[in-house]
């Protein structure tokens, strides 16, 4: 039967462990997607002679601009993990690489300042009219693949902008950004070529993936009463601006404070491409530091403090936390922020709305052991490591 069209039903989005990752144990289904869109653009350079009006040819003199951006919806942490960020738990907490004891080193972006060959992700598509999370076989783990599925792949994906919006009457979503070398894609087959290429080389790998089954809630071990947590409410969402509280002209915190309506968290991780002469890809992607970090809060305006601007030029650095509980109370996801600086606090006051401030905080990344500077996150997925 012809398709004709693709909704979200029937699409589902998977990464990889790293770049040459075969195993479907190496690979994850990311959860709660709400979005994706992904792109290619090819850098031409005219080659243009004196006699002929038109070109005489058109040479790729640059490497493909291959792009990657989703959405989902924040839940345990299962999807940061997959991602390669470095998410706490009560127990031992493991992202590519990066190891520590129960609350020890590591901060969030650990897992993507090493150098590496950046991750594999496929947008799989089934049939014309069917989910793609077939009803699941409790023996099999899913139902699998088949020949009648599609996949395209983005491969060598490295992150470049994480951010995670929370606001009254929206549920918590997170924004990522990849930036990739290459895409395939492979229709009609239970398995699909590798995307990735050799970055040393420049030439593609000769890789057959398999994927793991599709899956509901695949990875998700936070429950709510013993069912998986489908999404976290804004009802639930706890901002601690306790320390921010003195070095602020508007009240931040107590049952006084500022009433807040929303918060954004970013984290953006910019690369840039290393090339050389003899390759036609760039062989590494490198974060560009210092990287900086910013927590931007919106809230509606209740009692004003004492407070003054040159006082608040020399106070010291500041921490916020974060936290969202699910239904039943339990803490579910939690963003430390250390060593912010507050960069500005803008006021607007008009006639028919409510007073608000809105406060701009920045903090830098430190290193994978920096343990007052940076985002640390913890959630209550309780996989200690998603790659098995």
């Amino acid at each position: 039967m012809s398709r004709n069209r693709v909704i979200y039903q029937s699409e589902g989005l998977f990464v990889s462990d790293d770049a040459s990752a075969v195993l479907a144990t190496k690979h994850e289904q990311l959860n709660r997607i709400q979005s994706a869109n992904y792109s290619f653009t090819i850098n031409r350079q005219d080659v243009n002679q004196f006699g002929d009006l038109a070109r005489i040819d058109s040479l790729v003199l640059d490497p493909p601009t291959v792009s990657l951006d989703f959405s989902y919806y924040l839940a345990d942490g299962f999807n940061e993990r997959s991602l390669g960020f470095f998410v706490q738990t009560t127990g031992v907490g493991m992202n590519r690489g990066i190891t520590s004891a129960a609350g020890g080193a590591g901060n969030f972006a650990s897992g993507q300042l090493q150098a590496n060959s950046g991750v594999n992700f496929y947008i799989v598509t089934s049939p014309n009219g069917e989910d793609l999370n077939r009803p699941e076989d409790k023996v099999n783990g899913g139902e699998a693949l088949s020949a009648t599925d599609s996949v395209i792949g983005v491969g060598n994906c490295y992150l470049s902008d994480y951010s995670v919006d929370l606001s009254v009457g929206s549920l918590p979503t997170v924004n990522v950004t990849v930036e990739g070398a290459n895409m395939r894609s492979v229709a009609g087959s239970a398995t699909t070529g590798s995307p990735a290429i050799d970055q040393e080389a420049g030439t593609p790998l000769a890789l057959n993936v398999a994927l793991p089954n599709p899956t509901k809630d695949g990875g998700v071990t936070g429950t709510i009463n013993g069912s998986p947590i489908t999404a976290l409410r804004p009802g639930d969402v706890t901002l601690n601006l306790t320390a921010i509280d003195g070095v602020s002209l508007v009240k931040l915190d107590g049952s006084d404070g500022a009433h807040v309506q929303s918060a954004s968290i970013s984290l953006p991780l910019s690369r840039s491409p290393i090339d050389r002469l003899g390759s036609r890809f760039p062989f590494a992607r490198e974060v560009d530091f210092p990287v900086n970090a910013t927590l931007n809060v919106s809230a509606i305006v209740a009692e004003t403090q004492s407070a003054n601007l040159s006082a608040l030029l020399n106070s010291g650095v500041q921490n916020a936390e974060v936290e969202v509980k699910d239904s039943q109370g339990i803490p579910a996801i939690r963003y430390n922020l250390k060593g912010l600086k507050v960069d500005s606090q803008s006021f607007s006051s008009s006639i028919g709305s409510n007073k608000t401030v809105d406060i701009t905080f920045s903090t830098q990344i430190g290193g994978p052991n920096d343990q007052l500077n940076g985002i640390f996150m913890s959630g209550i997925n309780g996989t200690n490591k998603v790659f098995v």
